[in-house]
This record gives structure tokens, C-alpha cells and sequence, in this order.
């Protein structure tokens, strides 16, 4: 069965040097840090779990890029069949973020566009991401986020489904939305928002399957089966982690088919 993981990332140095990753590399079990991951560690660690794709993304905050849209691009060029690009855009350059989606997204190489709110401490509701929303309808690509509390000391509260994401959901009625990690302990309040809104999805990235909270599997397994997708975290976690008691979901063939690739495949247009 083909596996695509929607949230993956190659980390620089610069990433790497982020004071807030210590708390992160704790939860995960990963004390002795981690090193700068090539596109050929990656796709080895995807060939070990059958990963067919991995969305790669770039990361933007305050003090500048930490994984650039170049970097990402690079990585996609190399292996196109295997990597596609989530970029990242500064939202305190609103004009700059328009611009560089809608020249971004004419190269092919990316599907998405993704903002960390914990990041720049501000919920998605801010006007600061208004004009990266209306980009992202103008370029067809989905806006992708992170829902839920936060593994970094950095403030859960950006991420809370209710009020801020469904402020931005009812403003932009045609933008694709992706919350990923969860949305962890708001987990009634994410499948509120699936249910509401057509255009909202989820990504268990961050989470190995048999740790997902047993509201999202049931409705992973029911009415949701069209709205979750496979995500990973890597280089935190890998595939072949998240993956390994996947069977003691319960899925059925189909839900685990759209769990794994297919939900990903239509939204992310792959």
C-alpha cells in the first residue's frame, strides 16, 4: 500500500542551532540532538518504511529563514519523484510572502505552503496572514499549520483550533487547510472543525500511530476517513516508528488506503 508522509523536513544548521529544539529532542527521545539530514538520509529512512514521498518543508520565523525555499527547492531537484516542497514565507513582509508564492508555485516543486504559529507566537487568525491566505486560494496550493500544544517551550495557545483557525476557515471558504501534529488536547475541538468545514484537514505528524488519541482513530475509521492524512516529523520521528503498530488502529482496508496516500494524493494534487 503507498505511503506518502505530508510533513517531513531536511534541518540545517541553522536549524539545528534553535534554542527551542533541546525541549522538542526530549520528548522524542532524541537527548543527544541530531544531525543535518542530506536528501539521500532521507530517502533512505523512506525506502526502509515504503514512504513513496515525503513533503519537504521550509521554516520561517521572526529571525529569518531557518530552512529556506531554495534549500527545499534544491533537495526537490534532486529526487522529483520522491520529494515535493511545503514552502515557508516571512509575515512581516506581507507583499515579499505574496510575491514569493506566486512565483514559487509556477515551478512545480511545491505543494503547499506551511506557517508554525508557535514560531512567530501569533494565532492564524492575525492579519498578518491574511495576504499568504489569499495567496495561497490565487495559487491553488494549501495552507498547512500546526494545531494543538506545542513539544518546544513556546506558547500552546497559537494553537488551539477554537477561535483562530475557525475564524480563518470561515474567511476563506476556498483555502485548503491541513493542521498538523493533531491538535493535542483540543481533539473534540479538531473534529468539530472536519465536521463544519469541507475544506479542513488533519495530519497525525509528530505522533507514532498506536499514541493517536482514540477519538481521532474512530474518526479515522468512520466519517473522517477522507479528511486524515500520514505525517512523521522527520528527521524527530520516522516512518518506520510511526508505522510500526499501525495494524492495532483498527483500520479498515479502505480508511487505512486514505489514511496512508489517497487523502494526501487528492489534496496535495500528487
Amino acid at each position: 500500500m503507498e505511503i506518502i508522509d505530508v510533513w517531513a523536513q531536511l534541518p540545517s544548521e541553522r536549524f539545528l542551532k534553535e534554542p527551542w529544539l533541546e525541549t522538542l529532542l526530549r520528548w522524542t527521545g532524541q537527548k543527544a540532538g541530531i544531525e543535518p539530514l542530506s536528501p539521500e538520509d532521507l530517502l533512505r529512512q523512506m525506502d526502509e518504511a515504503g514512504v513513496a514521498i515525503s513533503l519537504i518543508s521550509a521554516w520561517h520565523g521572526p529571525s529569518g529563514a531557518l530552512i529556506t525555499n531554495d534549500e527545499v527547492e534544491r533537495a526537490v531537484d534532486a529526487a522529483p519523484k520522491r520529494f515535493r516542497g511545503l514552502m515557508s514565507v516571512d509575515l512581516f513582509d506581507p507583499m515579499g510572502a505574496v510575491r514569493e508564492i506566486r512565483t514559487r508555485s509556477k515551478s512545480g516543486n511545491f505543494a503547499g505552503v506551511r506557517i508554525v504559529p508557535w514560531l512567530w507566537d501569533l494565532p492564524p487568525n492575525d492579519r498578518r496572514y491574511y495576504p499568504v491566505y489569499a495567496a495561497c486560494v490565487d495559487a491553488g496550493l494549501p495552507f498547512c499549520t500546526q494545531i494543538g500544544h506545542t513539544g518546544p517551550l513556546k506558547r500552546s495557545e497559537t494553537g488551539r483550533p477554537i477561535p483562530y483557525l475557525e475564524e480563518v476557515l470561515l474567511d476563506f471558504p476556498e483555502l485548503v487547510v491541513i493542521g498538523g501534529h493533531v491538535g493535542f488536547p483540543w481533539i473534540d475541538e479538531v473534529i468539530s472543525l472536519a465536521h463544519k468545514f469541507p475544506n479542513f484537514y488533519v495530519d497525525t505528524s509528530a505522533y507514532a500511530v498506536h499514541r493517536l488519541p482514540e477519538r481521532l482513530v474512530r474518526f479515522m475509521n468512520a466519517e473522517g476517513r477522507s479528511r486524515v492524512m500520514f505525517g512523521t516529523n522527520a528527521p524527530m520521528l520516522s516512518a518506520s516508528r510511526c508505522l510500526a503498530k499501525l495494524d492495532a488502529l483498527g483500520l479498515d482496508d479502505a480508511a487505512k488506503e486514505q489514511f496512508l496516500s489517497g487523502n494526501a494524493r487528492r489534496v496535495f494534487s500528487l
